[in-house]
């Protein structure tokens, strides 16, 4: 497939920061969950996933101008036990509420071996991997789950039954090596359809269906569609593996928290129309301590051996789980800067001022 030329623009990460947590105060968050919410959003362009990070900005701001999002009220927990807890979000933003629900399952963790939390009538709470590295980072296994709107078709349907549906797993291990698997059970995540919309440019092949329920390269078409390929594509190449991946979330996320499910999950637009979202979320921190001595060091050596196998492509070394996003971050942080493609930063621009606060400030690239 032939790419266009797309012409970029870099952005200091500070004044990418500024500018998101000022666009989420101007509709009525308060500040510190605007400034947690710009974090999460931060995050996904450092790590190189910027179908998560200000891509994702205009829809939360609409949801809380609508009144789909009530940025200001408080989580609460329902019911629990010494290692689970049922959490109602009560609308918030989704990392005010993924903060609350994994900070719970840490120290359920600490005090018990694991920490189970599941979390109705919440919002769209960004990159799963965020929120599963929160308990990497004290020590401890994370995974975070969460459903969406319905986007997969299953291998035999022309219509939409369940979401992108991601699923995170991250591990600590010796000598700050982490594994970190964050993934859709679509092929792709629905932002990286927006991002070939926004570069204007057609989408791979096993992507999306079209409304006849055949595979399209067409991103404007299949984002008005909405229906994605499952993990593996068609059944032939076993999609209905990813299909039932992202079955096995709906479980855990809007299922066992009593939230919408699946086909119940209201289509997330630029509108911000459709009312509260009412989605479902699932933390689990797991101490390793708890079992094997020397786990840390066995993830090590075990990374370590798969970034030693014999490449099929000598300039496509074998990557362990987690790699791709800390060269992306190390980059990012080098340059102190983040690339964004034209037509974003023309979206934003309008933004600041529909909210009528200052606009980013952009240096085009040659």
């Amino acid at each position: 497939m032939e790419e266009t030329q797309v012409k970029m623009g870099r952005v200091a990460t500070r004044e990418v920061l500024r500018f998101m947590t000022d666009c989420l105060k101007a509709a009525g968050a308060v500040a510190k969950a605007a400034q947690q919410q710009s974090e999460l959003l931060i995050e996904a362009d450092r790590l190189g996933h910027p179908s998560h990070g200000l891509n994702r900005l205009e829809l939360y701001v609409n949801d809380i101008l609508s009144g789909a999002c009530a940025p200001n009220n408080e989580p609460k927990i329902l019911k629990q036990t010494a290692s689970t807890a049922w959490v109602d979000a009560n609308n918030v933003l989704g990392a005010t509420v993924s903060h609350f629900a994994m900070d719970i399952a840490m120290k359920k963790a600490k005090e018990t071996g694991v920490g189970w939390v599941s979390v109705k009538g919440s919002n769209h709470n960004g990159m799963a991997g965020y929120w599963a590295k929160k308990a990497s980072d004290r020590g401890l296994i994370g995974m975070a789950f969460t459903n969406t709107s319905p986007l997969l078709a299953p291998t035999r349907s022309k219509q939409a039954a369940l979401g992108t549906n991601p699923l995170s797993v991250v591990a600590p291990g010796a000598s700050d090596e982490t594994f970190y698997l964050d993934m859709a059970t679509t092929a792709v995540a629905v932002g990286k359809i927006e991002m070939q919309m926004r570069k204007d440019e057609r989408l791979p092949n096993g992507w999306a269906q079209g409304p006849d329920g055949k595979e399209t390269n067409d991103a404007n078409l299949a984002f008005k569609t909405g229906c994605l390929m499952p993990l593996g594509g068609g059944e032939n190449t076993s999609g209905y593996k990813g299909y039932g991946l992202a079955g096995m979330v709906e479980l855990f996320c809007g299922i066992l928290s009593g939230s919408k499910y699946g086909q119940h999950v209201r289509s997330w637009s630029h509108s911000g129309e459709g009312g509260a979202a009412n989605l479902g979320h699932c933390f689990i921190a797991l101490d390793p301590e708890c079992f094997a001595p020397g786990f840390g060091d066995r993830l090590t050596d075990c990374m370590q051996y798969w970034r030693q196998l014999e490449p099929v492509d000598p300039n496509l070394p074998v990557l362990a789980p987690g790699d791709k996003e800390k060269k992306a971050a190390a980059v990012t942080d080098a340059k102190g800067t983040i690339s964004y493609v034209k037509q974003q930063i023309d979206s934003c621009a309008a933004l600041a001022e529909r909210l009528k606060i200052t606009p980013m400030t952009v240096q085009f690239e040659e």
